[in-house]
């Protein structure tokens, strides 16, 4: 099994960041988790809002809390607002169940950590979270 590297931490923040700057997106925070749920890397971008990184971890750490990327959650929040709603109460508020939080994974399909990306519309944090895992040669699965 491949280990997320902090290099590869550090790129896949940079360019979620640079790519944000790109598309003119709102000021972003990036936090990228290993596959422990250890954090390995967090920016935060000029001007954010105080509890983006928050959000931001929340997103990535609900990605690999349930294996799924936190667009599939938000799915399942709307489906099933109990379930997952039980299952936030159990990881004491953690997760953020709205897109941005995406798990990175090796060549092999092997899940080996997470990136969330909040400040802009969810759609946008996601964007900016698939071209940084995408750049550091790596999988993103978005859910």
């Amino acid at each position: 099994m491949t280990t997320l590297t902090l290099d590869a931490a550090l790129t896949i923040a940079t360019t979620a960041l640079k790519t944000a700057g790109e598309r003119n997106f709102k000021p972003l925070a990036v936090v990228v988790l290993d596959a422990r749920g250890s954090t390995k890397a967090t920016l935060v971008q000029d001007n954010t809002s105080l509890m983006r990184s928050e959000i931001a971890h929340g997103k990535a750490y609900g990605a690999l809390a349930l294996g799924i990327g936190s667009r599939a959650i938000f799915r399942r929040a709307t489906e099933q607002p109990y379930f997952v709603d039980a299952i936030n109460t159990m990881a004491r508020g953690a997760l953020v169940p709205v897109p941005g939080g995406v798990l990175i994974e090796d060549a092999n399909g092997m899940v080996i950590g997470a990136v969330g990306v909040s400040g802009d519309t969810s759609d946008n944090d996601e964007i900016s979270a698939v071209a940084g895992v995408e750049a550091a040669g790596l999988k993103a699965n978005a859910g």
